[in-house]
Order: C-alpha cells, then structure tokens, then sequence
C-alpha cells in the first residue's frame, strides 16, 4: 500500500499510543528494520505519537538530570529570572510561569521552564566550539549559578538522548519507503533544543484559559520526552476531537511528531495536537528535546506522498524561517 492509501485509509479516532520496543534499533538485518519501520509507519499515520522502550537512556542520567531540576526551580524567583529568556536573542534560558502562550485560545502556559541547545560536556570544548548553523539558535548556552552541578548533570541526560533522535531517523525515512540515509546530509547540524519544564499543581475546571501548556503541535520533526513517573498531565487530541491520556509508562519515552515532518509528508505523517493539564495536587516536571533538520533545509514534501487527490498543502520554507516564526509566536519576541 502506498503512503497516500495509508494516510487515506488512517484510523485517527484512536483510544491509545502504541508501545515500540527498540531492542532492534542497531540490527542490520534488513528484515527487522523493515518490521520495526512499519511499526513506525502505523504509529506516524494514524496516531503521531508512540512509546519506545529499550531505547537506551541510562537511567542515572535521567535521575541526576530530575535531581538538579528540582533543585533548580526551587531557587527564588527573582534568581531564575537572571537568566530570563526575554532578554536573550537565542532563545536560552529562563521562561517564568505565564511567559509563554502556545495556544492563541488560552491566556498562558502555567509551567516554568530553562532551554539549552547543544553543547559539550566538557567546559573547555565547550568555550571553544564555532555553532555557525544553529540560524535564531545561534549563541552560546547560558547557565544558572546555582545549584552547582546543573548544567552538567542535564547535558549528561543531554546528550544520550541526541544521539537516540540521530538513530530514530533512519527508521523514519524505511518509514516513508525512503533510503534509511535520507536524512543523514539534513541532520549534520541539526537543531536539538532541550526544555527542562516544571508544572506546578494545578486546579479549577478543566477549560480554564490557563492550563499547564495550551493545545498545540510542536515545530520539529519530532520530540523525544520524558515524564516523571506517576503523574498523569499529557493528553492527544484525536479526530473525534476526545483527549486521550498520555501517562507517563515505566521504562519508556514518549516521541511525537512535528509540523517539519508533517511538511515533509504532507500530512501523511501526523503532527497531533496536545495539551498539558498538571491536576494531580503535586509538582510535575518533563523533559521535551526537540528535534529538527539544520535550519538551511527546504522543507519540501516528498514526492511519494503527494498524489492528484492529496496536492501539496504547505508553501516550501527553510526549517530555519518555521522555527523562527513559531518561536516569535510563543514568546512574543
């Protein structure tokens, strides 16, 4: 069946995500990897988001990272609000509660958050590094003082996960019957902004106009999050317009397409609109890294899944000039 048909024929009045087990992600068997795409295939079509496990993530990475966010949001206000995002041109830093709007409808995302983009590990490599391809990215990181231990203890949470965005894309590209290195020469600087997101309890009706983080669609390709366990805030929309709970699965991340690989595929691939709503009476905190092409990349649908009945929705842009838009959009700068 060709991805047209598929889309066509897609069941996206869905109750549940499915579960992909990454065990086989570096088998070369050309079988496997094509059993393990398909998978792929049917979440990207009907549903736009999945779960993988196995996927690699040491597991003291993600509590060391949890630990300094913690203890990081914790900190006064007024001593977060020294790295306040607003007075950056790049897009780093500090994001206050309400600062940010992602749905028009609401009045304001209530969850605080710090966002940092690539970076080494190593503090001398990382003074020395050139990112001449990050477009409105480009700059360096900034870090909070305190509390000691930060920005290592996220960049060690960091950088496992950039390389698990790196081995997802050829699995995508088998996906949409493409050369599993079709990405490879659009993903050599590619964007891979982290957010470290804190939800503080929340209560009142459910429609109130401000709620964790309004409806949208993330802007990348794709988003690799994890969320603390335990506490149920993430819901999809489907087309029957119900919000499906997305809770937080032991041993699992969740992955969820953008509107860069909805561009590409001409919506063959969904780019499914969420919302967080933290109603548990206790403080959540997630962690979403952003996944991208390099900026300088026309994002351009490809020719298998355009047909006469399903025309090209999307006017061609660089995946540089979207982010831009739609980061001016939630920040209002």
């Amino acid at each position: 069946m060709s991805l047209v048909e598929a889309a066509e024929k897609a069941d996206t009045a869905f109750s549940g995500i499915p579960i992909i087990d990454l065990k086989d992600i570096a088998n070369p068997d050309p079988s496997v990897k094509r059993a393990l795409a398909n998978q792929v295939r049917d979440a990207c079509i009907n549903v736009g988001f999945l779960y993988v496990k196995n996927h690699g993530i040491p597991e003291q990475a993600i509590s060391d990272a949890l630990a300094a966010m913690k203890e990081y949001f914790s900190l006064p206000l007024e001593t977060k609000m020294e790295l306040d995002i607003n007075k950056s041109s790049n897009f780093k830093g500090y994001n206050a509660v309400l600062s940010s709007n992602n749905d028009p409808e609401s009045a304001g995302d209530m969850h605080e958050g710090f966002e940092f983009n690539r970076e080494p590990i190593d503090p001398v490599e990382a003074a020395n590094e050139k990112r001449l391809h990050d477009g409105v990215m480009a700059g360096a990181n900034v870090w909070p003082r305190d509390p000691p231990g930060f920005r290592e203890a996220m960049l060690r949470y960091y950088h496992p996960v950039v390389n698990l965005g790196l081995a997802l894309f050829p699995l995508f590209a088998l996906a949409l019957d493409l050369p599993a290195d079709f990405f490879d020469d659009k993903t050599r600087h590619c964007a891979a902004l982290m957010r470290a997101l804190h939800y503080p309890p929340q209560t009142g009706p459910v429609d109130d106009r401000v709620i964790g983080i309004g409806a949208h669609t993330d802007f990348e390709c794709f988003t690799i999050l994890w969320q603390e366990p335990g506490i149920q805030a993430l819901q999809i929309l489907n087309a029957d317009k119900k919000w499906i709970d997305a809770p937080p699965i032991p041993g699992t991340l969740v992955v969820n397409l953008g509107d860069q690989f909805a561009r590409w595929t001409n919506d063959v691939f969904r780019s499914t609109v969420h919302r967080a709503i933290n109603r548990s009476g206790m403080r959540r905190y997630s962690i979403p890294l952003f996944f991208g092409t390099d900026y300088d990349v026309r994002l351009e649908p490809i020719p298998s899944c355009v047909s006469e009945d399903r025309p090209v929705h999307y006017e061609v842009v660089t995946a540089g000039e979207y982010v831009k838009e739609r980061l001016k959009k939630a920040y209002g700068h």
